[in-house]
């Protein structure tokens, strides 16, 4: 099965350069591999002691960035390397020098992790959550380079825990140790005996928490919303359009609403704004109008701000979960003590999993459900609070997975 999978790694990546050639995201993923290489030897020394630190795309950056910005400030004198595998991340990251070199990581062959890891030469190595590249992970595991992932989960359906993943358990046991989000995730691994596991929980939650101490003010908002109830919308694609702009159109309830959709090109947003009834207004045009106030819908066509949005909001709708794209993070708006929605498709998703069994979080699957529980929720405002309440003190109880984490790598 491994020497199939090596086959199959080169096939794909045979594949990705010639559709890059037809499509903007696998072209960024192409073009920004070439000079790999050229980069990681211009920029790394040979005396560099280079803890190296991979992630997929932006989410998952997000979720490691405790982690990261801990062992900074614990290993100050070290060389950080910093690595994505996807356009999402990289390409919104490459300038944001939270790490001393930012780069793609190349295709997962044998070729590429011998050379990549001779060239890092990294003393320590975090992988975060999903990441597990079987050529990558053997080479390190060669090399006797400390490695270990965090904020991982596990399912039983996954190819490890069958009995055709024995070759996959190999790139697990390359781990010197796993931090996992669960009990669950724990007794898989138990049971394909891999004991070098730790229940940290989610790194998640330390990074919304951290939010909170933040500066989350943004004055046209202020502008915009005023003394209003704020329905904030983020993340969101056209399935979950269709079902909240029914509501925004015909609602009579005074409040505000702020959408900020997945994908801000020119074409959908244009598309977004003429299927609105409601006086809207578009960030890249805010400029143009001193009386924010008058407008009823605020489109962000820009990325980098949502999470600050969501401290304005009393409700918050989260994207994702009414078509198969994946549920977008439900922390960020329900640190902020406000109740949540979402769409039905939130299964493998343990925060929201939890938090609907809670109660902070309401599903949705049509836009009669959405109108309904809106409609409770902008009228009834000890029924609001109290939802909110449970999304706050859920987060709260959470944290301490980065400080879990630190304290077994200092050892």
């Amino acid at each position: 099965m491994y020497f199939i999978y090596n086959i199959l790694v080169h096939i794909v990546g045979f594949f990705i350069r010639i559709i890059a050639l037809f499509n903007t995201k696998l072209s960024l993923f192409v073009k920004g591999r070439k000079d790999v290489f050229k980069t990681l030897k211009e920029q790394i020394s040979s005396s560099d002691s280079v803890i190296w630190f991979h992630t997929a795309s932006l989410g998952e950056y997000e979720q490691g960035l405790p982690v990261l910005e801990a062992l900074k400030q614990h290993f100050p004198n070290r060389t950080f390397v910093l690595t994505f595998f996807s356009p999402s991340g990289y390409e919104v990251k490459k300038n944001s020098g939270v790490a001393d070199v930012i780069t793609y990581l190349p295709i997962d062959t044998k070729a590429n992790a011998k050379k990549f890891v001779q060239i890092v030469q990294p003393e320590l190595v975090v992988f975060v959550k999903y990441e597990f590249w079987p050529n990558y992970l053997a080479e390190l595991k060669k090399q006797s380079v400390q490695t270990i992932s965090i904020s991982a989960i596990f399912r039983a359906s996954q190819a490890f825990f069958k009995s055709y993943g024995f070759w996959m358990r190999k790139s697990l046991y390359a781990f010197d140790h796993i931090f996992v989000q669960d009990e669950n995730s724990k007794k898989l691994l138990e049971n394909i005996r891999y004991t070098n596991v730790t229940i940290s929980g989610d790194t998640r939650f330390d990074r919304v928490l951290e939010i909170l101490k933040r500066d989350n003010s943004l004055p046209f908002i202020e502008k915009f919303k005023e003394q209003l109830p704020c329905v904030v919308i983020g993340s969101s694609w056209q399935e979950d359009e269709a079902v909240f702009i029914p509501f925004i159109n015909n609602t009579s309830t005074r409040c505000k609403f702020i959408i900020a959709p997945h994908n801000i090109k020119t074409q959908e947003i244009q598309k977004l704004t003429n299927s609105l009834s409601k006086q809207t207004v578009l960030f890249s045009e805010m400029e143009q109008h001193s009386d924010l106030n008058q407008f009823d819908v605020f489109i962000i066509d820009t990325i980098g701000i949502l999470t600050k949005i969501y401290s304005y909001a009393d409700v918050a709708y989260v994207g994702g979960g009414m078509g198969n794209t994946g549920l977008h993070n439900t922390l960020e708006p329900a640190v902020f003590g406000i109740p949540v929605i979402i769409g039905k498709n939130y299964k493998g998703f343990k925060e929201a999993e939890d938090l609907v069994k809670l109660g902070g979080i309401c599903t949705i699957n049509s836009k009669e459900s959405f109108e309904k529980i809106m409609k409770r929720l902008l009228t009834d405002i000890k029924y609001r609070n109290a939802l909110g309440s449970i999304n706050k003190n859920y987060i709260q109880t959470q944290g301490n997975a980065t400080e879990t984490i630190i304290s077994y790598l200092k050892k």
